[in-house]
């Protein structure tokens, strides 16, 4: 299963589908003396038949990949098992059912880290037994739900996770009183920032940061050149954009949502299939997405800089008092060149259930 989970990391973050991986196993024989280690790397090696993983939208799922690798190796997988991060899914979609492959294939017993809670192709480990294969739910669930963590989330709240990411002054500033903001933090968090882009499906401003910074919301490498993946670019407010917008130039697609309703973008972002939403921006829209409670992550970006004076990354959230304060729990600290990254995450009373 670890290696599976490892052939799962080689497919994109991002996009509508998960990171899955896929090793099978030959049966042993009755004459093999019992391994002393089952997962020694040798014994791990003499038993593995093929492996594969999914590379994305609209390419066969892990469990294909697989079954493809054996037959182009030549090799027989009747009888094998199947060792996979996710539930093999039971649905027709852009590729055929997992399921229906490895019950055609011959593979006699299935190993799943995670059940799949998509209610449309969810099912799959129980059209595999109602065949006979033996199967076993949850080994190793713990690594592949965190794996996974983002594109679960999504799917079972039906609506995108949500990364909060903030850039400051030590004194939460995102720009001086002047308005420049031209950088606060370092190339150092700035790649990490756009290494952050490159994984998500979308990023979304306000229109007041659309207009002031005139930003291109785009990912780049250290080059400076575009990535391969380029995320959806998500204004979210009524105000029109200037047709020499650097919004409109080259990255992902513009898409204009012309409402302050936070429940409304989600809903739209789900229906485009929006996994991973990334709010960069302004105070305005952060604190719209705070106080809907719907952020799942916040990434802060904090400089070793003090301003006194300027915008505040958040807007007025509506708190009176302390014991209002909305809770997180950070992780360990980043070090990025001199500035640092936070990572965290809300309290059960801070996020609403969605």
């Amino acid at each position: 299963m670890d290696l599976a989970l490892d052939l799962a990391r080689r497919g994109p973050a991002h996009g509508p589908n998960p990171q899955v991986g896929c090793v099978l196993l030959a049966a042993p024989s009755l004459t093999d003396p019992p391994a002393a280690d089952p997962s020694a790397a040798g014994d791990l090696a003499g038993r593995v038949l093929a492996q594969g993983w999914h590379r994305g939208a609209g390419t066969p799922h892990a469990e294909a990949a697989a079954l493809a690798a054996a037959r182009v190796a030549g090799v027989d997988v009747r009888d094998a098992t199947a060792v996979v991060t996710l539930e093999p899914c039971n649905h027709t979609g852009r590729t055929g059912p997992c399921a229906k492959a490895l019950l055609d294939a011959g593979i006699a017993r299935v190993v799943i880290a995670v059940a799949d809670p998509n209610r449309v192709a969810a099912g799959g480990a129980d059209v595999l037994r109602a065949a006979g294969v033996d199967v076993e739910v949850g080994v190793r669930e713990a690594a592949g739900r965190e794996l996974l963590r983002t594109w679960l989330a999504a799917v079972e709240r039906e609506r995108p996770f949500v990364t909060l990411k903030l850039a400051t002054s030590l004194d939460g500033r995102i720009a001086a009183r002047d308005g420049s903001s031209r950088w606060i933090t370092s190339d150092v968090a700035r790649q990490h920032a756009h290494d952050l882009r490159a994984q998500v499906d979308a990023i979304a401003v306000g229109t007041g940061t659309a207009l002031t910074d005139d930003p291109t919301l785009t990912a780049r490498n250290a080059a400076g050149e575009l990535t391969g993946h380029q995320p959806l670019r998500v204004v979210v407010g009524d105000r029109e954009l200037p047709a020499t917008a650097r919004l409109r130039g080259p990255g992902g697609e513009l898409v204009h949502l012309r409402t302050h309703d936070v429940g409304k973008v989600l809903a739209e972002l789900h229906r485009r299939e929006v996994r991973h939403l990334l709010v960069e921006g302004g105070p305005t829209l952060a604190a719209a997405f705070l106080r809907a409670g719907v952020v799942d992550e916040i990434h802060a970006y904090v400089a070793p800089v003090l301003l006194g004076a300027g915008a505040a990354a958040v807007a007025d959230l509506g708190i009176d008092s302390i014991g209002g304060a909305l809770r997180f729990v950070a992780r360990d600290p980043v070090p990025l060149g001199p500035d640092v990254l936070i990572v965290a995450t809300p309290t059960p009373r801070t996020q609403k259930e969605t």
